[in-house]
């Protein structure tokens, strides 16, 4: 058996924070390695800790969540960062995909799908709330209606990348099925991010869903 995910929880409610520390420690697949009740102290932990994953409450008071998911992200850009919110509101989603979020779940999440979704995170797939997916569909709408109508040309390579983003698939495995390096990997998700006019994984995996997937000659539909 694999060693657990290590874990830090971020979120002003202590209460909240002892039943979600209870949970995953009982499911045996996260270690808790650190509770704080505000984002300056969740920045300080993850630098002396570097815990696998962390779930970030997103509104707090002092430093709240976005400026907290921001210079956590600059402090560890590969940690995962997944929000645990009770805001469905868009801008709230956006901006925390925008800020690097791997993730955005809402609090009244039943605990099997919390535990399921902070798994697949912690493991490198992205993943948010079905409660929201609307609202990113939306989004990503608005934006392809303000966009030019030409085409963009994806690369075999890119093409490839995308598909297994849309798949679930995390960079390691991606470099793993692909035959390639990790860090050639994050090279095509920045170049497609660039080129489609997208800010996350999330957003890319939504915007293939929606029938942006390349035809046969690599070209977006």
């Amino acid at each position: 058996m694999s060693a657990p995910f290590s874990l830090l929880l971020i979120d002003d409610h202590p209460l909240l924070r002892r039943g979600l520390a209870e949970l995953f420690e009982s499911c045996g697949e996260f270690r808790v390695v650190g509770s704080v009740s505000s984002g300056s102290e969740g920045v300080e932990r993850l630098r002396q800790l570097s815990p696998d994953i962390v779930l970030l409450d997103l509104h707090m008071p002092g430093m709240d969540g976005l400026a907290t998911l921001t210079a956590l992200k600059q402090s560890q850009p590969d940690c995962r960062v997944m929000v645990l919110t009770a805001s469905a509101a868009r801008d709230d989603l956006l901006a925390a995909l925008r800020a690097g979020a791997d993730g955005y779940l809402l609090k009244d999440s039943e605990p099997e799908d919390l535990l399921v979704a902070v798994s697949a995170c912690a493991n490198g797939q992205a993943r948010l709330d079905p409660a929201l997916s609307d609202l990113l569909a939306s989004s990503l709408r608005e934006r392809e209606a303000s966009a030019t109508s030409a085409r963009v040309e994806l690369t075999e390579r890119e093409q490839q990348t995308l598909a297994l983003i849309t798949e679930g698939f995390s960079n390691k495995l991606i470099a793993r099925q692909l035959g390639i390096s990790d860090g050639t990997v994050k090279i095509y998700v920045k170049h497609l991010l660039s080129k489609l006019g997208l800010r996350s994984r999330l957003e890319l995996a939504a915007w293939a869903h929606r029938g942006g997937l390349p035809d046969t000659r690599g070209e977006v539909r």
